[in-house]
């Protein structure tokens, strides 16, 4: 057996670590964590002091046997997980659920998976930092308070099935505040001012005015000015610009860069710099932290010498604004500068080359331009246009750049040359509200605001989608008409209008009505959970039970207080108080009142109130629209549902209709789902065609069928056995046409129980 045994977390660092570890060393992977809190209950005692219950997963179980077996036999174990408070814990986990001898284990860290590194970690093996560690332990235990003890509130109050998350319900906040100020955002009508001008030779020159004109009139009354003008060149500014590298890349700043230029999502970057990083081709991707080791620096300039010159060279160091940045850590960057290309596939690729661009660029020289700045004079009024161009004298870091910006070139103009003008234009402009976040955004906002850390903005932002609380969408915009004055010398002024889309977007983040409700329950009820400034100070305890500066019981124990008041106190806050309707209006028959609100299933429009004496109506609102946007007539419009459409060819009455799930028809007990078609125009022969894929989709479901219920059925996920209350996974040696009945049965046997479906009724 082997002398040393190395624990990573996963099997491609293993991998990549064996190989440069000699006979004597065996290197293992935990697969992650192998202790945490159960799933179920709340597995804190608070009245002891907060002591967590840990267990080992089930599927862990076998894991954990195996790493004892090898850790008795070795003569020195070796903990090698991540350099951050989660593998930190991994590594205390590890030490105490194996049981290991504190005399013959070791902790080792290092920052990039290279020969050099791992050797240099092994000469300088430490202790486990216990403050790391009972920092994740305080995250872990405050945020399963958190949810175990608010979440009931929220199935009670609101809707079943809901849950609260510290960091995760303050994104959603962010995302739900952004959108009604965009709802409640006028936007300001000014006219921008362009022209072009022609000079003796024929060249053209655009020109605009560097403020906006306020109104129509105003920008009319100039442009007949314009018209009745003598144009001149006035003073001509040229002056040197610098344009200087970023710095190199942090968690954060990997995330927002790999979406604004690769389209790529912060769960999707983190996964890719994850398998870059195991396969030693980066630095270790968590960090906050945008210091460069002197190796890699002189590396760098070394690489920029020999490749681009002397004068591209420019060594820097950047410090880290943030507070509580590990500045043991480094930036991101490659592990080896001499390799350009990197990765197993073309996303790794991509996103390695964008590693390596900017921490490349960030040693580099910063690009020269020469900026021009033509006034343009007129005679008719006090006015100034002016031409900008912009060149690029030495590309310095743009070297590096694949979407460098394109020269800005002027033609020769001089004092004084006389500019004739070709057209002037007034163009109506509508000043743009508040951006909506992107993911990328988002995670820019949370840092920018102390909120989280480089490795929960990932799993924060797949959190808050994954729940219902918020979608990534596009939005249509509205279409609108815009209004363009334009004239030409000695001519009179022209309008014309065309239409154009305002307000659409693409790829962002918006608040459900889910999200929406909930953020107000919170707000109202929970003030502190989703308050951003306490939020970050939680943070920063957090930060400093880390730095060992704070007992990590006493920072429970402070937020449980108050936080357990306000849960108790919950119990009084009634559900009309909880979901608070929206008055939409009359109606217009009735004179009764219709209402907007969030049900137990979901939102929803109400024709009367729960005292009348005749049942109010309700009808579900489409996911089109919104509790917080409906109008009264679309209101009116859902009661117009279900509505008779015709009959199958058997002559069984269609019905079509808006529910949960979408819009749909219906034709004796069977729904057949309709999006993409409107449940209030669509006709009968439409809703045949619709109902006749279905009917196919269900034949061809079918596959075999046995005495006693048994069937072989086509699923999602491709063919399986079922007995109406266990499904069974078909042998891959077996044809499922080919299944015998004693095949079946011996499958469903073996087979799992059905999971029971929680299921909740209305009082009646």
């Amino acid at each position: 057996m082997s002398k040393n045994l190395v624990i990573v977390e996963s099997p491609a660092k293993a991998k990549t670590i064996e190989k440069f570890l000699g006979a004597d060393y065996v290197v293992k992977s935990s697969f992650g964590h192998i202790r945490d809190l159960p799933k179920k209950g709340m597995s804190v005692a608070i009245e002891n002091n907060f002591e967590p219950s840990y267990e080992v997963s089930a599927d862990k179980k076998k894991t954990v046997s195996e790493l004892k077996k090898l850790a008795k036999s070795a003569e020195t174990v070796w903990l090698a997980s991540d350099e951050d408070r989660e593998g930190e814990a991994i590594a205390w986990h590890l030490y105490e659920a194996l049981g290991l001898d504190d005399k013959k284990t070791k902790r080792i860290v290092f920052h990039e998976i290279t020969k050099p590194a791992i050797l240099a970690a092994i000469e300088k093996p430490r202790q486990i930092d216990i403050d790391l560690v009972n920092a994740q332990q305080a995250r872990r235990v405050l945020d399963r308070i958190v949810g175990y003890e608010l979440s009931p509130v929220l199935w009670k109050k609101v809707r079943p099935s809901l849950s609260a998350g510290r960091v995760q319900s303050v994104a959603v906040r962010l995302i739900v505040e952004r959108e009604r100020e965009i709802t409640a955002f006028e936007p300001e009508i000014t006219y921008k001012i362009t022209a072009v001008f022609t000079l003796a030779d024929g060249t053209e020159l655009p020109a605009e005015l560097a403020t906006k004109i306020a109104s129509k009139d105003k920008a009319h009354a100039l442009l007949e000015k314009l018209a009745a003008s003598a144009f001149t060149a006035g003073a001509i500014e040229k002056s040197p610009g610098k344009r200087n590298p970023s710095a190199p890349f942090t968690t954060s700043t990997l995330q927002q860069e790999a979406s604004r230029r690769l389209g790529m999502s912060p769960k999707q970057t983190m996964m890719l710099a994850q398998r870059l990083y195991e396969a030693g081709h980066i630095t270790y991707m968590r960090t906050d932290s945008l210091n460069l080791s002197p190796i890699a620096t002189k590396a760098m300039g070394e690489y920029i010498t020999s490749q681009f010159g002397q004068k591209y060279h420019e060594s820097r160091v950047f410090k880290t604004k943030s507070a509580g940045a590990q500045e043991a850590h480094e930036a991101i960057r490659p592990t080896d500068v001499a390799k350009s290309a990197a990765g197993a596939d073309e996303q790794q690729k991509k996103l390695y080359q964008l590693i390596w661009r900017r921490a490349l660029a960030s040693q580099m020289a910063p690009a020269e331009l020469e900026k021009t700045t033509i006034a343009i004079n007129a005679n008719k009024t006090d006015e100034v246009l002016t031409a900008k161009g912009e060149i690029i004298v030495f590309d310095g870091f743009l070297a590096l750049d694949t979407k460098r910006p394109d020269d800005v070139l002027l033609p020769d103009v001089k004092t004084g040359d006389k500019l004739d003008l070709v057209e002037a234009l007034a163009t109506e402009t509508r000043s743009r509200g508040p951006a909506r976040y992107s993911e990328a955004s988002l995670v820019r906002k949370l840092e920018e605001m102390g909120i989280g850390r480089p490795s929960t903005y990932a799993p924060t932002i797949s959190t808050v989608q994954d729940r219902g609380y918020v979608i990534k969408a596009d939005v249509e915009g509205v279409e609108a008409e815009q209004l363009q004055l334009s004239v030409k010398p000695a001519k009179e002024v022209a309008e014309t209008t065309e239409k154009v889309t305002i307000g659409a977007d693409r790829g962002k983040l918006l608040p459900t009505d889910t999200g929406n409700v909930v953020t107000d329950f919170l707000v109202k009820y929970f003030p502190d959970i989703v308050d951003y400034d306490f939020t970050k100070d939680v943070e920063e305890k957090f930060d400093r039970v880390a730095d060992g500066k704070q007992e990590w019981h006493d920072m429970l124990a402070e937020f449980y207080g108050p936080f357990h008041k306000l849960v108790d106190a919950s119990d009084d806050i009634s559900r009309a108080e909880a979901v608070q309707a929206r008055n939409l209006g009359t109606h217009p028959k009735t004179g009764k009142p219709i209402s907007a609100r969030y049900g137990r299933f979901g939102p929803m429009v109400q024709i009367g109130d729960k005292d009348d004496e005749e049942k109010p109506l309700f009808a579900t609102i489409p996911e089109n629209l919104s509790v917080e946007t409906i109008t009264l007539e679309q209101a009116l419009k859902l009661f117009e549902l279900p509505r008779a459409v015709g009959t199958t060819a058997d002559g069984t009455p269609i019905t079509a209709s808006v529910g949960r799930f979408g819009p749909y028809v219906k034709y004796g007990s069977v729904f057949v789902s309709i999006r993409g078609h409107d449940p209030y125009d669509i006709d009968e022969a439409t809703a045949r065609e619709l109902i006749a894929e279905h009917e196919k989709k269900l034949a061809e479901r079918f596959i075999k069928e046995f005495d006693g219920g048994i069937q072989v059925l086509n699923g999602r996920y491709g063919p399986y056995i079922t007995d109406g209350t266990k499904n069974a996974k078909i042998p891959k040696d077996v044809e499922p046409k080919d299944i015998t009945l004693e095949q079946a049965q011996e499958a469903l046997k073996s087979a799992p129980a059905a999971k029971k479906r929680r299921v909740v009724r209305r009082k009646k």
